[in-house]
């Protein structure tokens, strides 16, 4: 696959590297204005959970700029230079600084505390950075993108929004969920994800009986995950539930 970038630039032919090295800047900027918003949501209208998940749900959609990269040149690898400067500037927010006025600490943490960034929100950059790296442009690649960013980010605002009917696994460790969170955002957000991401990566289409069996497994996983720790949980499992 040659950089889709070249594209947009009619008879001029941009090197692989300098289309990777733009590739991944678009990246940024994406992602900057992704947190801007989420910044916005959270100071201006006061809405916490929904900052979060708004981050989190657009971080797992820089899946679809996975085709501008030219996979002919090492440089393709740019492709996770935005979680891994995110990874590095979580743990040292979190762990290091522990400021609570920090924006970044008021974008994606619940309960504006520092160290809540080491679990999901690092957790979920640390994940991009694997699959960025090992299952790049691959349809489990994409399906476990899906599942983690748009299937596990719609979950908790649908359940916030619209769940009655709650359960918990018999497990010790696992939290509170509802129905309604698990059918109509990790089953329905993780079966819808995966096929948009299939299509917009130009992937060979799977038989939609294994991405409804997909989703299913998710689901279920993401219920008997430890609490704050689905967002690794998840993809580990994932990972061997779904073939090369």
């Amino acid at each position: 696959m040659s950089g889709n970038l070249n594209e947009y630039f009619g008879s001029y032919e941009l090197s692989p590297i300098f289309n990777n090295i733009l590739s991944a800047l678009i990246t940024v900027v994406y992602v900057t204005c992704v947190l801007e918003l989420g910044s916005f949501i959270r100071g201006r209208l006061g809405r916490a959970e929904e900052s979060r998940k708004l981050v989190h749900i657009c971080a797992g959609c820089c899946t679809i700029f996975w085709p501008l990269f030219d996979t002919f040149h090492w440089s393709w690898r740019l492709n996770v230079l935005v979680p891994t400067v995110m990874a590095i500037k979580l743990f040292y927010k979190g762990a290091i600084l522990r400021d609570p006025s920090d924006p970044d600490v008021q974008t994606m943490s619940r309960s504006s505390l520092p160290s809540e960034l080491l679990y999901g929100p690092l957790q979920f950059t640390l994940v991009m950075i694997w699959i960025g790296i090992s299952e790049f442009m691959t349809t489990r690649g994409a399906i476990i993108m899906a599942i983690l960013g748009i299937g596990d980010g719609i979950a908790p605002l649908v359940g916030k929004y619209f769940g009655r009917f709650r359960y918990r696994l018999p497990l010790f460790f696992t939290s509170t969920k509802s129905f309604e969170g698990s059918f109509f955002g990790v089953f329905l957000g993780s079966l819808v994800g995966s096929y948009f991401f299939i299509y917009t990566l130009g992937l060979p289409p799977i038989p939609y009986q294994l991405l409804i069996k997909y989703a299913g497994i998710a689901t279920v996983i993401e219920a008997a995950s430890p609490k704050g720790f689905d967002n690794i949980v998840v993809p580990i499992f994932m990972y061997w539930f779904i073939p090369v």
